[in-house]
């Protein structure tokens, strides 16, 4: 478990917590279907975006502080080997914006405060995605201010030219490999497969375990399926996101988190790996669309064992309310959404999503 600083703010709901999500809290193992002391444990959230102080910081959380936004859901984000989540825009306080906009007070650009990025740190974020429609919007310093700050931290990213991928050590002696893709400028390109062949192949034979990302797949409410198609949105190739994940997978990747659609997707278990074709928007302040089913999402802590090969999950539901706080979500949405989507667009998933979100492997499942 990773040391979590107890910001003043959220310290009172660390003993409620232990009533939120129970199960996850006490590593109930019985009902993840796991029962080995060598499981690896990751938690995935989807885009994270706590406030932007561009066009002006009437776009920042009251008192200039994103800390009360996770202050429920702190102690359950830490509770895994390795906390993943998509970071939908730069940490920065001045750069200066490149995106070009026709009226900067209507342009949807995301300049996130420097002070933010320690929240990331005190919720036991391991794994960002920078490969994103958002990273550049400004331009090269705001990257290297991101970058030098989650370095700071301790945390792993990857997915832009710059920093294309990275390799941390977990439990002493596990590594694990991270990359991160986008269909975007400045962004490692799903659309190069040979090169993410190359990166994904390099990682597999270097590391333990192997983790991929792709930010794909067009927005909204109207677009919660996986077509197995080619999607585009405003005229943009957004990528054939269940070709390339089970491309990646066939290449070595161990587990697929998808992003970018900001709603649920389904869920699948293919040659025994796990994918999340796309997590949803988790922690988005403001600037960012919370009707229906974009206001809930997935957390999904997923157990694998040593090589990579799936044991068994869980979805966390949550939901952001008219404050931007992600709460625990008591009508589960998101644990019913995936479970339709995931029935309705993979007969053939390999699972079962029970009503309390637990995920296992159907008994008839073969090892490939």
């Amino acid at each position: 478990m990773h040391y979590v600083y107890c910001h003043p703010f959220y310290r009172q709901f660390l003993v409620l917590l232990l009533f939120v999500y129970p199960a996850v809290n006490g590593q109930d193992t019985a009902n993840y279907n796991v029962n080995r002391s060598d499981t690896i444990s990751i938690i995935a959230t989807g885009d994270i975006m706590m406030g932007t102080s561009f066009p002006d910081a009437s776009y920042l959380p009251p008192g200039n502080s994103p800390y009360p936004l996770l202050s429920s859901v702190i102690g359950t984000l830490a509770d895994a080997d390795l906390t993943f989540g998509n970071l939908e825009g730069p940490f920065s306080d001045d750069a200066r914006l490149v995106k070009k906009c026709r009226d900067t007070t209507l342009c949807y650009a995301f300049r996130v405060p420097e002070k933010y990025a320690g929240v990331l740190d005190s919720a036991g974020y391991d794994l960002i995605s920078i490969a994103n429609n958002h990273i550049g919007d400004f331009g090269y310093p705001a990257k290297e201010t991101t970058a030098f700050l989650l370095d700071s931290l301790g945390i792993s990213y990857a997915g832009t030219s710059e920093y294309p991928w990275s390799i941390r050590r977990i439990r002493d002696s596990i590594l694990v490999g991270f990359c991160a893709f986008a269909p975007n400028k400045g962004c490692m390109n799903f659309h190069d497969k040979g090169k993410a062949r190359a990166i994904i192949r390099m990682l597999s034979d270097s590391c333990d375990i192997t983790v991929v990302s792709i930010h794909g797949g067009a927005e909204g409410a109207d677009n919660q399926h996986v077509t197995r198609e080619e999607e585009f949105y405003y005229g943009e190739n957004r990528g054939n996101i269940y070709e390339f994940a089970h491309m990646a997978i066939d290449t070595g990747a161990d587990i697929i988190l998808g992003h970018g659609p900001h709603v649920s997707r389904a869920v699948e278990v293919y040659k025994n790996r796990f994918i999340a074709y796309s997590l949803g928007n988790f922690c988005t302040y403001r600037r960012f669309n919370l009707r229906g089913p974009n206001g809930y999402a997935p957390m999904i802590k997923v157990c694998i064992d040593p090589s990579g090969k799936f044991l068994g999950g869980r979805i966390l539901p949550v939901y952001q309310n008219l404050y931007g706080h992600v709460n625990p979500d008591p009508q589960k949405r998101a644990i019913f959404k995936v479970r339709e989507l995931t029935k309705t667009d993979f007969t053939d998933s390999g699972i079962i999503i029970n009503d309390e979100g637990y995920i296992k492997l159907m008994p008839s499942y073969g090892s490939e």
